[in-house]
């Protein structure tokens, strides 16, 4: 999927977002009233330590957490009265995600991880495709090898290659170095933003790093849910 013109709609468009857990005396409020519009093909950092709800943000931005209020609309989609199983179907082939702890699937080979969305896309050539993409991310050699058999640099380059397959309009990653050393994550940043560029995707980084956030062209800083700076003005 091409990313949408500049004169489009915006990625993503939300508007007094909250996200509340819970109700009546244990309600507690995660996100309160976020205004966020971002831009096609721009690159933005969400960054707050745990527990400032960037992640609780993501969620709810990727679809995979519902808000409680407010209005949200991603890659062209409006998801504000969206039941789960059509935010499933909303992010098919619109939006990757890229995990802290990779989610692979470990009965799959790497091939197997990165080809699977594609057919249940309903994208054609999907085993091709996949191959491609996880040649593309230097794991050529790697294509018949299972989970268990990659080291954690490996698995999350198989993470984005699953991520990027399909051509989505927006990339989500969640800490996406969490789980690797100093090196090892430092690469795969490398490799994110090299595929993003390629693919002219939106990626949006959640992250507590203040480095790795200033490699993004936008900083928006989350604190005790909601939005407490934000580069872009």
């Amino acid at each position: 999927m091409t990313s949408p013109s500049p004169g489009s709609s915006p990625a993503i468009s939300a508007q007094g977002l909250s996200l509340t857990l819970g109700s009546g005396e244990s309600a507690v409020a995660i996100l309160r009233g976020i205004d966020l519009t971002v831009p096609h093909g721009r690159t933005l950092a969400l960054l707050g330590p745990s527990g400032s709800g960037k992640s609780s943000l993501m969620a709810v931005l990727s679809g995979l957490e519902r808000a409680t209020s407010g209005r949200l609309t991603v890659a062209g989609e409006d998801f504000t009265a969206m039941s789960e199983d059509e935010l499933a179907r909303a992010r098919r082939g619109r939006i990757g995600i890229v995990l802290q702890a990779f989610h692979l699937l470990p009965t799959m080979t790497a091939l197997e991880n990165v080809a699977t969305p594609l057919e249940l896309a309903g994208l054609g050539e999907a085993q091709e495709r996949a191959a491609a993409e996880l040649r593309a991310v230097g794991l050529g050699h790697r294509l018949s090898h299972y989970p268990a058999q990659l080291s954690g640099g490996e698995q999350q380059r198989v993470a984005i290659a699953r991520a990027i397959a399909p051509r989505p309009s927006l990339i989500f990653a969640d800490e996406p170095t969490g789980n690797l050393d100093a090196a090892t994550g430092g690469a795969i940043i490398d490799l994110l933003f090299a595929r993003r560029a390629e693919t002219r995707a939106t990626l949006v980084i959640i992250t507590h790093d203040v480095a790795l956030a200033g490699r993004c062209e936008r900083v928006v800083t989350i604190a005790d849910g909601r939005i407490a700076s934000d580069s872009a003005g």
